[in-house]
This record gives structure tokens, sequence and C-alpha cells, in this order.
């Protein structure tokens, strides 16, 4: 029986804790946050949750990171949303505070966990809690791609009035409006995407995808919480239940796609052993362009981290 810790108890940290729980196969979850009263609180919400939805998995509530000891993955969701009048550099400055001092009281007391990053901007608190963790790269997972995939595909079913069970994409590159969408690698049901939508309405719907988590704030005044929590929790079952799913995820690259150094979205295999595989594309000029473009905008963030170190 595995351990899990969520770090931060905010609306994702807590759905993963949630969705987990129901999983009914994880031991132990640890809901970890500054706020060590509102980890307890939503620690005991899910814990009265289990008689009624029928599932055995502990719950605990701290700020308390030796309570984290010996965690198989930990998912890192700390961190503040970006406000009005910040600059982009201003939210990696704090971020990365929050997201270096996470992962140093984390590897205190675990000694080779799988981490898996939800907090923001994603691609760069990747980076982060690689440098600080020391942990071989393929235990240092970035959750976005999974998110921006079930956006795409959440919208393809509505466009399409089809179960978005039946829909299959891959999105790359970096979380927000540079990620890179790939239609040809789009099925419903085997059928390729292309062969049911023009390209005028895909378009339009990637679009939408690019800018999902925008335009969830400006209908809720707040990030969303479901889906990304959802997302991350995917990730830990693959994980510990060595499924070897394919996922986009946000992984450190060293010569694929010929990139080098740079934490991007791209298609892995997760097991026991976390990144099993990163998988190739075949990706034709365009989408390599595409590709190169948005990894380049995330190196110039991980600079900005490095002149912080």
């Amino acid at each position: 029986m595995s351990k899990v810790t969520v770090v931060g108890a905010g609306n994702v940290g807590a759905t993963v804790a949630n969705v987990l729980a129901h999983r009914d196969y994880i031991k132990e979850i640890v809901l970890v946050d500054i706020k060590a009263e509102m980890a307890q609180g939503k620690a005991l919400d899910s814990w009265q949750q289990a008689p009624i939805d029928f599932y055995s998995t502990s719950l605990i509530g701290t700020d308390d990171y030796s309570l984290t000891a010996d965690s198989d993955i930990v998912v890192i969701t700390a961190g503040l949303p970006r406000k009005p009048g910040m600059t982009r550099d201003d939210l990696i400055s704090t971020n990365a505070g929050i997201v270096n001092s996470v992962t140093r009281s984390i590897m205190q007391y675990s000694k080779n966990p799988i981490i898996i990053v939800v907090s923001n901007p994603l691609d760069v608190m990747t980076y982060a809690a690689y440098k600080v963790s020391g942990l071989n790269s393929n235990r240092v997972i970035g959750m976005a791609g999974i998110l921006d995939t079930a956006r795409y595909r959440a919208f393809l079913a509505t466009e399409l009035k089809v179960s978005p069970k039946d829909i299959q994409a891959v999105l790359m590159g970096g979380h927000g409006d540079s990620m890179v969408p790939l239609p040809r690698f789009t099925t419903v049901a085997g059928i390729p995407v292309t062969e049911l939508l023009d390209s005028e309405t895909l378009n339009s719907i990637i679009e939408r995808t690019k800018f999902g988590g925008g335009e969830l704030v400006k209908l809720m005044g707040t990030s969303a919480w479901y889906a990304p929590g959802a997302a991350a929790a995917q990730m830990v079952d693959s994980i510990l239940k060595d499924e070897n799913r394919i996922f986009p995820c946000c992984v450190n690259l060293s010569g694929q796609y010929g990139l080098n150094n740079v934490f991007v979205g791209v298609p892995v295999k997760l097991g026991k052993k976390g990144i099993v595989e990163i998988i190739n594309l075949n990706l034709n000029p365009s989408e390599t362009s595409l590709l190169n473009q948005s990894a380049s905008e995330v190196k110039s963030m991980m600079e900005v981290y490095d002149k912080l170190s």
C-alpha cells in the first residue's frame, strides 16, 4: 500500500486528495498546507465522506512535513495566482520561493519520491523542483498537458455532440498560449478529427483551448480545480498502478525533438519509476517550428529562475 502527499490544501490540492481517496487503493494521503487548520479541515471532511462513498483511504491534514515521511509520490500544488500588476518575472520569483521551500522540506523526509508539479508557471516550477530536489529527471514531472488535452477533448465533444470518452488527442509544448495542439494526432473513435470538422472550426477550438484557463478565471474569478485536480490524480494512478499509460507531461528533454535541458510537454509513458519512456513523434516542419517556439519561451522563463538562484 502506498503513501501520497499533496502540498497545498487549496481547491486544486484538496481535489487531488479527494479524487485519490475515492480510488481506494492508497493507504494514506497527507494534505500539507501552511494553514494547518485548513488542511486538517479538508482532510477531515474527505474522511467523513468515506463511509458514504465507501473507501478506506486514510487522510491527514497538517503543516508538519515530518508526517510526509517516506511518501511514494508528492503532488505540489502550492503557489500564488498571478495578481493584477504582477509581471511574469514577479510570479516566477514568488512561486519559485514557495516551490523551492516545499521541495526542500519534502526531500528532508522522503529519499526518492516521484514529484508531480501543478504550481504555475508550470514549466519553470517543474524545473525548480527538479533542481532543488536533486532527483533523477524521470522522477520530476509537470502536470499540464493532461489538463490542456482534456479541455481540447471536451470542446471537441461539445462541437461534435459525441462522448468525450471516444476522443484521443496530443498536445505538446509549454502550458498556456504557447502550447502546440496537434490535430494530425487527434481522433474520434479512431477517426481523424479532420474528417469530421472543417479547419476553421478546428482552429477556433484550438484557440479556445490555448486560453482555457483564462476563460475559467473570467467566469469564476479564480482558476479551475476539478479538472486540474483530476488530471494530477490520473498521473498518480498510472505511476502507482504501473499502468504505463501515455500522457502529455512536462519533462526535461535531453535530445528528444532536437531539444536539450528544457522542460516542455511531450507524450510520455508513466509507470512505477515515473517517466518510463519519452515518446518521439515524427513531427512535420510546421509542428516542429511551433514546438521550438514554445520551448524557446519556456527557456526564457527558466533563465529568469536561474538568475534568482
